[in-house]
């Protein structure tokens, strides 16, 4: 029933009297939208300007359930940085934090702060060390691929192509994050179940640079390598370029991780054999739904051990 003009009035002004007598927080409580903070690392690297662009696409159908701040870090190992902006974020008085930390452990005491100030913490991309967690007395849900799994299926791949006996390098990304370790991890158990031989094993930062340097270094220590396995697409776009550079293109095989643009026209012409795609377009989102379903009070499947497992494919040319 529409009522007439001046029924309108009354009706507004006894509206804004009940809210006049009301809490501030009480009033707006029904419109005001949670602020969720993505904090991810290095926007240097294409998997994360993707990550990034995933939930902003999804904010953007979604705005009238969240807003979204979005940040990143220098570099890859940029963990000051990190830690400043997730204080920034606790000072925001974000609703919710949805983070890929620098480094598994380094990163714990700073979410602490942020579970303490009442911030629902969601971890994807790299999971937060569970040990430094539980000696905090925190629990932070993981929301993420399952690294070992994706870095075997590469390897297999990988294997069908050598013999027993075959000498490999890998290089693997910040040695003290956790999903640097399971994809290396998951890398030797391929090799290791075909008898082909790592003969070295550093870190390249998860960087092009860095891990075109390491590559060449392999390559010039252990002549015989006939593979590369890097535990992303940045390394081993690097690693690429070394091979070429030390005249092996096409002898010594480059497999990675991640499925990122700059990798798919390698894919196509071969100079990368395979990767892992764990759907950077859709790791943030994972998180960020979960995020707002703790927050409406919705229940959410914690998983195996805090783990809510997210796809990831093995891509081939």
């Amino acid at each position: 029933m529409k009522l007439p003009f001046a029924g309108r009035l009354l009706a507004v002004a006894m509206l804004a009297a009940a809210s006049a007598a009301l809490p501030i927080s009480s009033a707006f409580a029904d419109t005001e939208k949670p602020k969720v903070a993505l904090v991810m690392k290095s926007l240097a690297n294409e998997f994360f300007l993707t990550m990034e662009d995933g939930a902003k696409a999804y904010q953007k159908d979604h705005s009238g359930d969240f807003d979204l701040i979005s940040n990143g870090i220098k570099d890859e190992t940029d963990t000051a940085g990190q830690t400043r902006i997730v204080e920034q974020m606790i000072l925001a008085k974000v609703n919710a934090l949805v983070i890929a930390p620098a480094d598994s452990k380094a990163m714990v005491p700073v979410i602490k702060k942020a579970v303490d100030a009442g911030i629902t913490v969601i971890n994807i991309d790299n999971q937060l060390d569970p040990a430094v967690v539980k000696s905090k007395n925190i629990t932070v849900p993981f929301v993420g691929p399952d690294n070992r799994k994706g870095a075997r299926l590469v390897g297999e791949y990988l294997a069908k192509q050598l013999k027993a006996g075959d000498e490999v390098g890998i290089i693997e990304g910040v040695s003290t994050t956790t999903n640097a370790q399971q994809r290396t991890a998951g890398f030797k158990d391929a090799m290791e179940a075909a008898q082909i031989k790592v003969v070295s094993l550093q870190s390249g930062d998860w960087e092009i640079d860095k891990g075109g340097k390491v590559a060449s270094s392999m390559l010039s220590e252990y002549p015989n390598i006939k593979a590369l396995l890097a535990g992303n697409d940045s390394m081993a776009v690097g690693a690429v370029s070394a091979v070429r550079a030390a005249g092996k293109a096409g002898k010594v095989q480059v497999v990675g991780y991640d499925n990122i643009n700059a990798i798919k026209p390698m894919l196509k012409d071969g100079r990368v054999l395979a990767t892992a795609d764990q759907f950077a377009a859709r790791q943030a989102v994972f998180g960020i739904e979960t995020a707002l379903n703790i927050i409406n009070g919705k229940k959410v499947d914690s998983g195996v051990n805090g783990v809510i497992e997210t796809p990831v494919e093995l891509v081939t040319r």
